[in-house]
C-alpha cells in the first residue's frame, strides 16, 4: 500500500453525505434529511453529490445538546 492510500485510510473525512452523516450521528437518514431541508443543517453540492460538513452536523448536535439540557 502506497503512503498515500495508508493516510486517506486513517484520515477523517471534512465532509459526508447524508448517509454517512447519519450513521455517524447515529440517526436515520430523515431526520437528516429534514435537517437541511429546514435550513437547521447546511449542506452543498458538488455535481449531483451532496455533502455536509463533519463540523457542522456536530454543530447541529451541541446546539440539540444544550437546547436539551436548558430545559
Amino acid at each position: 500500500m502506497s503512503n498515500i492510500s495508508a493516510v486517506l485510510k486513517t484520515t477523517t473525512p471534512i465532509a459526508v453525505s447524508p448517509a454517512e452523516g447519519a450513521k455517524m450521528a447515529g440517526l436515520g437518514r430523515t431526520k437528516l434529511y429534514e435537517a437541511i431541508s429546514s435550513g437547521e443543517l447546511p449542506s452543498f453540492r458538488i455535481g449531483t453529490r451532496r455533502l455536509i460538513r463533519v463540523s457542522a452536523i456536530e454543530a447541529w448536535l451541541a446546539s440539540h445538546e444544550s437546547a436539551t439540557a436548558k430545559k
